[in-house]
């Protein structure tokens, strides 16, 4: 029945989907579920990130088209489908206080009317699990939380036929559940740091959760447990074809993958939406739904 399952992950950024929940897309393709990623925007404000490549005069003049190739070749070692909403990246403002944003950009765009092109990827591929982020954006960028609005909105809004008008966007359909990302959770990071300052390793969580403490952040509901340990080597050779964000000898790295697949075997979601009967905690995202796909 896998065949007529699909699964929508609607992200910020090219690299996002690659970071949350890659090794879970790529479980559920190789079981032969229908994966569509849903790219908001297309990273023209993201920073050079990868040290080895800041400076270089092609990538910083030609970012947008150099994000797009990197998108697609980790769209084809995911396995995945992959759609751009056709927004322009907000970019990440900094100082104190903040500078505005810019004009034209993803944040700044009508919510409803956002939404809407949402809507119409929803009506077209027809999936019956949305992942996207929580209200905080999983952190505070003005696209995650963008993205977080648009989702919410057209989650409903795909099964409106009077906001959303089937003539211009589709016969009207109504998606099952909707998670939020949470792999980047307190529970996980605590265990890798700990699995790794037990065998004599450095860290490098200390940080992060020194700054956890001092956030004070609410902690998530971690209802679904997906396991896609045989996965992260695809996850990690994703992330890396996004070469201007990510620096293969950087952190993201410094966990052997062996300790990884040991210690925290799962990517983590929190269900926020379903209108179908399941039992928490699940280990699938399509639990309630699959017996009846």
């Amino acid at each position: 029945m896998t065949d007529q399952l699909r699964l929508m992950a609607v992200h910020a950024h090219p690299d996002d989907e690659s970071s949350k929940g890659a090794a879970t897309m790529a479980k559920y393709v190789s079981e032969g579920v229908d994966v569509l990623v849903v790219t908001c925007t297309g990273g023209e404000r993201g920073s050079i990130l990868n040290p080895k490549l800041q400076g270089d005069q092609y990538i910083e003049e030609h970012i947008h088209e150099v994000r797009k190739k990197e998108m697609d070749e980790a769209r084809e070692i995911l396995g995945v489908k992959q759609e751009w909403l056709g927004f322009v990246d907000s970019g990440l403002p900094e100082g104190d206080p903040l500078p505005p944003l810019p004009e034209g950009c993803f944040a700044l765009e009508d919510v409803d009317k956002a939404a809407g092109e949402l809507v119409r990827k929803i009506r077209a591929f027809r999936p019956q699990v949305i992942t996207t982020y929580d209200e905080n954006g999983g952190y505070p960028h003005p696209d995650h939380i963008m993205t977080h609005k648009i989702s919410m909105v057209a989650f409903e809004g795909a099964a409106d036929r009077e906001k959303y008008p089937e003539g211009e966007f589709g016969p009207a359909y109504q998606p099952q559940k909707l998670y939020y990302n949470q792999g980047f959770n307190r529970p996980r990071t605590e265990a890798l740091h700990e699995a790794l300052l037990a065998r004599g390793m450095e860290s490098p969580y200390g940080d992060w959760l020194k700054r956890w403490s001092e956030m004070e952040r609410t902690e998530r509901t971690l209802t679904t447990h997906i396991p896609c340990a045989d996965f992260f080597e695809i996850r990690d050779k994703a992330l890396i074809a996004h070469a201007t964000q990510i620096d293969p000898d950087g952190g993201w790295f410094k966990v052997p993958m062996e300790l990884q697949k040991e210690v925290w075997p799962t990517e983590e979601y929190e269900l926020a939406k379903s209108l179908v009967d399941t039992s928490l905690p699940e280990d699938d995202l399509f639990a309630g739904i699959r017996d009846n796909a």
